[in-house]
């Protein structure tokens, strides 16, 4: 069995780094906007590449997992990081008191950090 040097791992773990990767949602403001109705701030980071590895959306997601909306990001933003953008009019079910917001990304799909946020009354 070969082994690579210490170096070459080392560069090869930096470029992997360096490189897209999962999307993460760093901070999520919510607002109760009617009844059951509620608008989204989530701010995201992703080291989006251009068009082929670009954060491509984000999700609220119940705690059973089902989706109650989804802001689809229509382009890449390598030059805005992280950004925050918005959704407005997500039902959400009476009973339902906190939600997860998950980010997405053309490469990985789901994976990065998520944020679980109560929702207001």
């Amino acid at each position: 069995m070969e082994f690579l040097p210490m170096s070459a791992m080392l560069l090869l773990l930096s470029i992997g780094m360096a490189y897209g990767g999962e999307a993460d949602v760093l901070r999520v403001e919510v607002n109760l906007t009617g009844e059951n109705i509620y608008h989204f701030d989530v701010t995201v980071l992703h080291k989006d590449e251009g068009w082929k590895h670009y954060a491509n959306q984000w999700d609220v997601v119940a705690p059973d997992t089902t989706v109650l909306g989804t802001r689809t990001l229509y382009h890449p933003h390598v030059n805005e990081q992280p950004f925050t953008r918005s959704l407005s009019g997500v039902k959400i079910p009476t009973g339902i008191d906190r939600v997860t917001i998950r980010a997405h990304d053309s490469v990985y799909e789901y994976g990065g950090k998520v944020v679980t946020v109560e929702l207001p009354r």
